[in-house]
């Protein structure tokens, strides 16, 4: 599956995953005339778009998706939460499967201060593309994954010192601990999965304070030793 970048993190995320047939948007977060940018203009192409949760960043343009005639996937805890209703609203729940075109879906339930946030596995072909974002660490472990997107927001050295610097006050600190997968948390959940047929990892939502892109590139590299992209 290709997957094609449009943001990523505090300020909007929004992914185009394609199985050549099947075009998928993950999160919304961007105003819609961005993403028709980010497609060329080609919206009309999207066949579904999966919301994990109702942060604006997420989901900013989940009801101008759905008066433009696009299935959007939310939890009913998301739905919820963003006041959203209409007959193109596909409600879904963590670990039901379900299809969009020829990409099969696999939600799952994530930790993150939202109504009911979801992760999502992918499966087209020979392909199984795992989906992990907003989330503190991951329960589940997933057989077979060819690639992997995964968020990796923080590192426990970085926010130490800001932390200690008095850049960073305590109630924050403790709302990206409890919310956001730091790298520390990311490499568990790497090498708690059997990496044998991943192709490559795309590391996700970093943030602008306390990560630093190179050094998790290359930390995670050292774990799947496949090509690791930043988004």
């Amino acid at each position: 599956m290709d997957i094609r970048v449009l943001a990523s993190g505090s300020a909007g995320n929004c992914y185009r995953v394609s199985d050549g047939q099947t075009h998928i948007l993950i999160e919304c977060g961007l105003p819609l005339r961005e993403i028709q940018r980010g497609l060329g203009f080609r919206s009309s192409e999207i066949h579904g778009v999966l919301v994990s949760h109702e942060h604006m960043d997420h989901a900013r343009a989940a009801a101008d998706l759905l008066r433009r005639g696009v299935d959007v996937y939310m939890t009913d805890g998301t739905a919820k939460a963003l006041g959203l209703a209409g007959h193109r609203l596909r409600h879904i729940s963590a670990r039901v499967g379900f299809r969009i075109g020829t990409i099969a879906v696999v939600p799952f339930d994530t930790v993150h201060d939202a109504a009911e946030p979801a992760g999502f596995l992918l499966a087209s072909g020979g392909d199984k593309l795992l989906y992990l974002s907003d989330t503190a660490y991951c329960k589940y472990r997933f057989p077979g994954l060819t690639q992997i997107m995964i968020e990796a927001n923080w590192s426990s050295e970085l926010l130490r010192q800001r932390y200690e610097a008095g850049e960073l006050d305590r109630v924050l600190r403790s709302r990206i601990i409890r919310n956001h997968m730091s790298l520390e948390r990311a490499l568990e959940m790497l090498e708690a999965n059997d990496l044998g047929r991943l192709r490559e990892v795309w590391l996700l939502h970093l943030s602008n304070d306390h990560s630093d892109e190179m050094l998790f590139k290359r930390r995670v590299q050292e774990v799947c030793g496949v090509p690791v992209y930043i988004a």
